[in-house]
C-alpha cells in the first residue's frame, strides 16, 4: 500500500522505539529474535503516532514492524520525527477477543517525502 493510504497525515516516531521484535516459544518458555518466514530477514518494530485530526480522543499509538537485515535507524534521529514508510503492507486479521484488527509491516523508515503543511491562515492555497 501506499505510505499516504494509510497515514494520510503522516506520522511520528516515537522517541527510543524501535527495537528488534522477539517471537515467544511456548514450549521453551524462551523468546528468540524474531524472523520474517518469507524473507528470512530479522523483524524490528517501532512505535509511531498517527497524526490523523480525527482520532481525537482515541489512541494515536500504533506499531509497524520492518523487515530489514540489520536495525533501522531514525532518518534524523530528532525526537518524535516525521517519518515514512516504504513497501508498507497491512495485514487484517481477528484478535483473540474476535474483533478485527490489523498489522502493519514495511521494508524501509525514511524521512518525508513531501511533509503537508495546511495554508496559513488567511492565505488561499495556489
Amino acid at each position: 500500500m501506499r505510505f499516504e493510504d494509510v497515514f494520510p497525515n503522516g506520522c511520528n516516531l516515537v522517541p527510543d522505539s524501535i527495537v528488534e521484535a522477539q517471537d515467544y516459544d511456548e514450549k521453551t518458555k524462551r523468546r528468540t529474535p524474531a524472523i520474517d518466514k518469507v524473507t528470512g530477514l530479522r523483524v524490528y518494530q517501532c512505535r509511531v503516532m498517527d497524526m490523523d485530526p480525527e482520532l481525537t480522543g482515541r489512541s494515536r499509538e500504533t506499531t509497524v514492524k520492518i523487515i530489514a537485515p540489520v536495525q533501522p535507524v531514525p532518518p534524523t534521529g530528532q525526537p518524535f520525527e516525521l517519518v515514512e514508510f516504504e513497501g508498507l503492507t497491512v495485514t487484517p486479521y481477528v484478535n483473540d477477543r474476535g474483533r478485527m484488527a490489523y498489522s502493519l509491516r514495511a521494508t524501509a523508515i525514511v524521512k518525508p517525502h513531501g511533509i503537508k503543511q495546511a495554508p496559513a491562515a488567511g492565505k488561499d492555497a495556489a
